[in-house]
This record gives C-alpha cells, sequence and structure tokens, in this order.
C-alpha cells in the first residue's frame, strides 16, 4: 500500500469525528495486504465506534464502503460478559499450527500463562513457517481453532485473560 493513500486514510479519519477506525483488506492474487488506523482510544474491540472498511481494490482510494461497528469484518461474536478477555487475532491469512512439529508439545494450552513477545502459534501461508508471537501477557482462557485448521486475516486464535 502506498504511503498517501495511508495518508488519505488518516486524513479520512481525522474528518469523520463519528469514525474511530479504518480498516483496509486487498486480495491481490492470493495474497493479503492489511492496513488499520484507529484514533486515540478507540481499539480493535472498541464498542460503539463507527469504522470504515475498503474491501475491493476498486475501491481504494475513491470510494471506500462505509459500515458501523465491527460487524462484517470476520470477527467473531464477543464471548459471553465475564472477565475482560484480550484476543490474539491472526495477522495473516494461512494455515495454523500449534507446534513447531507435527510430534511436539504445542506451544500454548488452555491454562498456560503467556508474556507479550512469546511465540503460541505457527501460521503457514505460502510454504513459509511465521512464529505468531502474543501481544498481550496474561492466562489462556479459550484456543478458538483447531490444529492445521485454515485462518483468515483477524480471526480470533486465542483469548487471554490478562489479569488472570
Amino acid at each position: 500500500m502506498k504511503l498517501d493513500i495511508i495518508t488519505q486514510l488518516v486524513q479520512m479519519l481525522k474528518d469523520a469525528p463519528e469514525v474511530g477506525a479504518i480498516e483496509v483488506r486487498r486480495g491481490l492474487f492470493g495474497a493479503w495486504s492489511s492496513v488499520r488506523v484507529s484514533k486515540a482510544g478507540h481499539g480493535t474491540n472498541a464498542a460503539g465506534g463507527g469504522h470504515v472498511f475498503v474491501g475491493q481494490p476498486a475501491a481504494l482510494p475513491h470510494s471506500p464502503v462505509f459500515a458501523s461497528g465491527g460487524m462484517g469484518t470476520g470477527e467473531s461474536p464477543a464471548p459471553p460478559a465475564g472477565p475482560q478477555l484480550s484476543e490474539i487475532k491472526s495477522p495473516m491469512v494461512g494455515t495454523y499450527y500449534q507446534s513447531p512439529e507435527p510430534a511436539a508439545q504445542p506451544y500454548v494450552k488452555v491454562g498456560s500463562r503467556v508474556n507479550v513477545g512469546q511465540v503460541v502459534c505457527i501460521i503457514e501461508a505460502m510454504k513459509i513457517m511465521n512464529e505468531i508471537e502474543s501481544e498481550v501477557a496474561g492466562v489462556v482462557k479459550e484456543i478458538a481453532v483447531q490444529n492445521a485448521q485454515p485462518v483468515e486475516f483477524g480471526q480470533i486464535l486465542f483469548r487471554v485473560d490478562p489479569h488472570g
């Protein structure tokens, strides 16, 4: 993605106070690119904040597709009320693997404590094994995918209790 397009997206975000985030996803020959721009205080799970989603290559940069909330982005519904869980999401399209090789122990299990920067799984994309690191510290409460399952960009892989 070109810097001038990102600059235009940032300006759109500044000009629309009701919009909390802009997310761009684009597929080209099976490869995906993604950019997410958020206002301060508007994280991925911000409730009630508007979002702008630009999905088709033809929509860039002149005719963005507008939507509100976070629905329609491939995100799973929020877990039931209880402790506030942080989510570790897939940064790419590929195949999820729980361990470095088939006979090895999984990187994490439900109940495992994870630290920021700790490898939690591998996602294979285009025959490249990408180690996925945790961006949060806490206790793994849920593993949302099965071993060797295909995953999409932004799909929830783990839910972590940062207070656990």
